[in-house]
């Protein structure tokens, strides 16, 4: 599917489940197949191309022809399998995927909490800005607050208490506090486990981030177990909710490409290609274990699902302001223990057109070549954002908080352009004005250089100039 969006056009939901979304017949003749090895349908879905299955696990491994056992797991336990998943001859043209035979952690949130970090030495400089400080910074245009505007936030764990967001929204003097709502995806749901080290803090902080900088927009937080089936599933709900309608999806999750199977990553990067079709902006963290995205082989990985030609990937920075003016920006990079921005090459997914005059480093591996990341903001824990979580004051940095930032800025931008500005990636490039180019630092495995680099991409947002390169 080639995304109209890149040259301007969007499809309405309706549209693209017409067009885009799963044939009827497919549909049924997979229902058939399911109901001839005794599972129940539980959900079809057209335009998330989708059939929910039910049954023992007897049934899934007769069906598939797998192997499906208990495995033990830092975590805990987790169902997994052995050899590759089977379908019917007749099938092999129709199903693209299977998830969630194997129910394992698959994602981790990318944010660093300061003072939670090991033995890091914090720069003399460390300080923390308020969401809205950091907007200011950035010059995010004034006059808009994302009113009119929806900003999914994907979340895979923890949840958040109301109670806090009114403390902290009060206490940045935003009034009136953003709407939010939860969506329970796969049986996920709004659970704060009381630890702000935990998940929650992913949560809270994604949600005052995006909240703060854009506080008239409507905020829908889609709660997923941490399995690859959880994720796509919140993933492709968000893009085709047609009753909150997303018009920008913020991710803080994420894992090295080489944790990935290849359905899972093309199912993925389809998701994203509907959000382009749709309009819908999706913005990723890029990892905050730098250049090795915490492999320890030896070798240079990028995050997953950020390389995704269609997401616009979030890498880091460390910020000194004079007051309300930005005094200078390198890429964060604390140090082995202490996190750096993630940024690479992808070794999935080739180089994008809109990259080619990118300078981006020559692919790890054949068919590889995407450039990550896209963009950057502040992400050190030594200059992070202040948030509440589980009814404390604390400071979090990491790449976590530049998705909803960025996330923000969109809704700011649509609710001032009066239309989605969509898949951003192609115009972006093409609009170096509206960046502060990051020149100074590196991630452990590329260095900062003039232009595009594999730390901070094309740099962090002049907001103010971007409304216009749009």
């Amino acid at each position: 599917m080639e995304p109209r969006e890149a040259q301007g056009a969007r499809m309405t939901r309706d549209d693209f489940e017409q067009v885009h979304g799963a044939d009827a017949e497919d549909l049924n003749r997979v229902e058939q197949f399911a109901q001839a090895h005794g599972l129940a349908v539980l959900e079809r879905s057209a335009a998330r191309r989708s059939i929910v299955l039910g049954g023992t696990v007897g049934q899934f491994s007769d069906a598939f022809g797998v192997t499906l056992q208990t495995y033990e797991h830092a975590a805990g336990t987790y169902r997994g399998r052995t050899g590759p998943v089977h379908v019917p001859e007749e099938l092999k043209d129709i199903v693209e995927g299977v998830f969630g035979l194997d129910d394992r952690p698959q994602a981790k949130p990318h944010l660093r909490i300061r003072g939670n970090v090991g033995n890091v030495q914090w720069h003399a400089a460390t300080t923390s800005f308020t969401p809205v400080e950091l907007a200011r910074l950035y010059d995010f245009p004034t006059g808009a607050t994302g009113a009119g505007q929806c900003i999914g936030i994907i979340e895979l764990g923890g949840g958040f208490r109301p109670a806090d967001l009114t403390t902290y929204f009060a206490e940045l003097n935003v009034s009136p506090a953003p709407n939010v709502v939860a969506i329970s995806v796969d049986h996920g749901k709004n659970h704060p486990t009381g630890n702000p080290n935990g998940p929650d803090g992913e949560v809270m902080l994604d949600i005052e981030v995006a909240g703060a900088v854009a506080p008239g927009a409507r905020l829908v937080v889609y709660f997923a177990p941490n399995t690859d089936r959880g994720f796509l599933d919140a993933i492709t709900t968000a893009i085709h909710d047609k009753r909150n309608n997303p018009s920008v999806v913020s991710i803080s999750w994420g894992g090295p490409e080489s944790a990935w199977t290849p359905q899972a990553m093309q199912a993925f990067d389809q998701a994203f290609q509907a959000a382009a079709a749709l309009g819908i902006t999706v913005c990723c963290a890029a990892g905050d274990d730098g250049a090795s995205d915490g492999v320890s082989d030896g070798q240079r990985h990028v995050d997953f699902p950020a390389s995704s030609p269609f997401a616009l990937a979030c890498g880091g920075t460390r910020v000194i302001a004079s007051g309300s003016s930005l005094s200078s920006e390198v890429v964060w990079n604390d140090g082995p223990s202490g996190g750096a921005t993630g940024g690479g090459v992808s070794r999935v997914f080739a180089k994008p057109a809109w990259q080619t005059g990118a300078n981006v480093p020559p692919a790890p591996s054949a068919g590889g070549g995407r450039g990550v990341p896209d963009v950057a903001a502040d992400a050190d824990p030594a200059t992070g954002y202040d948030v509440r979580v589980d009814g404390s004051d604390t400071v979090i940095g990491g790449t976590s908080a530049v998705a909803p930032l960025w996330a923000g800025l969109v809704a700011l931008l649509n609710q001032l352009k009066g239309r989605p500005v969509g898949y951003l990636n192609p115009k972006l490039y093409s609009g170096a004005a509206a960046f502060h180019d990051i020149a100074e630092g590196n991630n452990n495995g590329f260095t900062a250089a003039p232009g595009w680099d594999a730390c901070t991409g094309l740099g962090s947002p002049i907001g103010s100039k971007l409304l216009g390169v749009l």
